[in-house]
């Protein structure tokens, strides 16, 4: 099945406003399109990093849960509507987000890197991108970063996916990917991303997009918590490391 079907799939058996699950489990929502932390495996099931810590989470917690899958741009409606219980989608928390959910701690860190042609003259400045076309994932903190930053002077490119993004750059038809790093890690690795690199400067470190963090309902004090002990758990029992490993060569948080 693939993901836009399994996204019809989720609406349809969730409707706009279903109850929580019966035996007291978590609906934990992602978006199944940002690998390696969320993404579709070969049997269509969601998996990666963000579905190994929500599940780790759970257990932490003594409470089942269910992931489902959704467009990025329906995450926090969906949060909000009752749809789901939590968000662990590689969600930064930024000051309009925070006005509409809650955040826990964080679960891991990484940096926002531009990606391009390491060949071409890259100067990370408004000026020295003038004329340029910067991509970027619509709803990110690089999203916004973009526009901030060189809306003024470039052309920004906003996606609905991470994998258009990168294929734009692919393509050609943008000069540089504004991603964050660990998600480019992947890439770079590959056939198709193996002329590409790492160009320029990192973002900021406190920049929103240097941490990822789990959202729940305005006010749900108590599901939070429970969260950011869970964090705490997995971290000192050891869960933490061995999924960290499965993923990364390097520690991520």
């Amino acid at each position: 099945m693939n993901l836009a079907c399994r996204l019809l799939l989720v609406l349809l058996l969730l409707g706009s406003g279903s109850p929580a699950l019966a035996d007291g489990g978590l609906r934990i929502a992602t978006e199944g399109a940002y690998p390696p932390f969320n993404y579709m495996d070969e049997l269509g099931e969601p998996a990666g990093f963000d579905v190994d810590i929500a599940r780790a989470l759970c257990e932490a917690m003594g409470r089942p849960c269910t992931v489902l899958v959704d467009a990025w741009g329906q995450l926090i409606p969906g949060l909000e509507a009752g749809r789901y219980d939590m968000v662990v989608a590689s969600m930064a928390e930024t000051p309009e987000r925070s006005r509409l959910v809650d955040f826990s701690h964080y679960y891991y860190r990484s940096r926002s890197s531009f990606v391009a042609d390491p060949g071409r003259e890259f100067i990370q400045t408004p000026g020295g991108l003038a004329d340029k076309s910067l991509a970027a994932q619509a709803g990110t903190a690089q999203a916004g970063y973009l526009r901030r930053t060189y809306g003024a002077t470039s052309k920004i490119v906003l996606t609905a996916t991470l994998a258009e993004t990168l294929g734009l750059l692919e393509d050609g038809r943008v000069d540089a990917a504004l991603v964050d790093s660990l998600a480019a890690f992947r890439f770079l690795q590959t056939d198709k991303g193996a002329r590409f690199d790492f160009v320029g400067v990192p973002l900021p470190a406190d920049d929103p997009s240097s941490t990822a963090r789990i959202a729940v309902r305005k006010g749900n004090r108590e599901l939070l918590d429970a969260i950011d002990s869970a964090i705490k758990t997995i971290r000192q029992d050891g869960t933490y490391d061995r999924i960290n490993r499965k993923y990364f060569p390097f520690s991520i948080y």
